[in-house]
């Protein structure tokens, strides 16, 4: 498992300087999927009107669109929170596009100011998601941001 300063840092050399959104988030998810130990998804959604579509990503196909406050996903874009589930089957209203997946981590993207998409990645393993692993992610996420905001 890459350390999360590390992941930081790759992911914003990933996306520095190319302007394309959607390749930018499918080369993320691709090195957060590959970076991460114990995951079987890893991805993007992002905010249209009062939903969630479905972005790039790695593992199983998914679910296409998640309604705000809906979900893990719905949830995390509504509230502009992180959300760390450590049993998905225990969080109310959990939309269940994998039913491999038992833990869930969900971090808020943001784009001039307001909640633009989400980082979702879920793990077969419950308890999967720590404190630490909160806390380097929302670090990743921030990364991540400061170099997307730069596309036009």
């Amino acid at each position: 498992m890459i350390p999360y300063d590390e992941l930081s840092s790759a992911l914003a050399a990933l996306v520095s300087g190319v302007p394309h959104l959607v390749a930018n988030l499918a080369n993320a998810s691709a090195l957060i999927y590959d970076s991460l130990d114990g995951l079987n998804w890893a991805g993007f959604y992002i905010v249209e009107g009062d939903k969630l579509v479905l972005g790039p990503f790695q593992g199983k196909p998914a679910c296409i669109e998640i309604p705000m406050g809906r979900g893990v996903c719905g949830t995390a874009a509504a509230e502009d929170r992180t959300i760390v589930v450590s049993d998905v089957h225990e969080f109310p209203g959990h939309i269940a596009c994998d039913c491999a997946s038992n833990s869930e981590i969900v971090i808020p993207l943001h784009r001039d100011g307001r909640v633009f998409g989400v980082l979702d990645i879920d793990s077969p393993l419950f308890g999967r998601f720590t404190e630490e692993d909160r806390i380097g992610l929302e670090s990743a996420a921030i990364a991540l941001e400061k170099e997307l905001s730069q596309i036009g």
